[in-house]
């Protein structure tokens, strides 16, 4: 543990006790009384802390609860590095930076037991605030480990749902429902009246499914049955598809994400079926649906903005204490029209 991340915890268990003594700090940072000491003189010597016999207490009239955005680290938790969220940390790497803050990364690879290993290291190694996608939409088995984290965190890309676990937490997310809508909507003013929504199950996904029918409803759509995507019969998908498109009438489909999209856009071709010809096709996502042949027309969530925003909520947060009213923030997805989308043929 280097010298300021131990400078932070020593604050931070002052913070939240209001006074502590030696001997305990030293034993909870497992170094010596002599080292502790030494730390103990530095921050006193800054006015951060004073000393009173045998322990340090908090500055009368000093709040050094959290310290300036300048010297702030904070701790990001990913699923993934790899898709969608290298957007999503740009934004927030980029963020931090203006504050002259510091940005941690942890990769739990979607494992719940990484999460919670990830998220410890990160405080552990001194995080005053943390970033958090957990690798699934947080339900009543994260009650507890979002009850004790022990600093401010803000929840990103994930809903903060009403008396959910995760409902007093600052929170800020892609409103993907609205995503859904635009693509439904974009269909519906081309011509289609009966569409389908083709998906992998991830933590978006219910999201997707709720703005879908939701805007089907609203604009007079039918929507046939959801087909779940399953990475290992991707020909039986194709065919699962091109079924709909052939046998129930099916001409325009929601694809979540753009990557499976890719994929069933060159099996549907093997099978035969036309896009947009046959069938006009909207991605979810889009992280590489302009590479596609024809270009995809996709749903773009607002990703690096959703990084910034989570950085600037947790700072308010940081510099602001608990007080702070909270805050749940949705950003709207735009809409990108290329070639895979047009009207139905006669």
């Amino acid at each position: 543990m280097s010298v300021e991340q131990r400078h932070r915890l020593i604050l931070r268990q002052v913070r939240d006790q209001g006074s502590a003594r030696v001997a305990d700090l030293a034993e909870a940072l497992g170094v010596s009384a002599v080292t502790l000491r030494r730390d103990v003189e530095h921050l006193a010597a800054q006015g951060l802390l004073t000393r009173v016999h045998g322990g340090v207490t908090l500055p009368r009239d000093t709040d050094v609860s959290t310290p300036p955005a300048s010297k702030l680290t904070i701790g990001m938790l990913v699923p993934t590095a790899h898709y969608y969220y290298p957007a999503v940390i740009k934004g927030a790497q980029e963020q931090a930076a203006r504050a002259g803050a510091r940005l941690v990364l942890g990769i739990s690879r979607y494992d719940d037991a990484e999460d919670r290993a990830q998220v410890r290291q990160l405080v552990e190694g001194g995080a005053d605030g943390l970033l958090l996608t957990p690798s699934r939409q947080p339900d009543d088995d994260h009650a507890e480990w979002l009850a004790g984290l022990r600093v401010p965190a803000v929840l990103v890309e994930r809903r903060a749902e009403l008396a959910g676990p995760a409902s007093m937490l600052d929170a800020v997310a892609s409103d993907h429902a609205h995503g859904a809508y635009l693509a439904v909507r974009h269909l519906a003013e081309l011509g289609h009246r009966r569409l389908a929504l083709v998906a992998y199950p991830s933590p978006t996904t219910p999201r997707v499914r709720v703005g879908l029918l939701a805007a089907a409803s609203s604009l007079g759509v039918a929507v046939a049955q959801e087909v779940v995507i399953d990475r290992g019969r991707t020909d039986e998908l194709a065919a699962g598809v091109a079924g709909l498109v052939r046998d129930q009438g099916v001409t325009g489909l929601l694809v979540h994400n753009d990557e499976d999209a890719l994929s069933l856009v060159r099996h549907l071709g093997a099978a035969g079926v036309a896009i947009p010809g046959e069938v006009s096709l909207v991605a979810y996502d889009d992280e590489v649906a302009a590479f596609c042949s024809p270009s995809l027309t996709a749903v773009a969530p607002p990703k690096e903005e959703v990084g910034r925003c989570a950085v600037d909520l947790l700072i308010a947060r940081l510099t602001r204490g608990p007080a702070a009213p909270g805050r749940h923030l949705a950003l709207l997805p735009e809409l990108r029209v290329r070639e895979s989308s047009a009207p139905p043929s006669p």
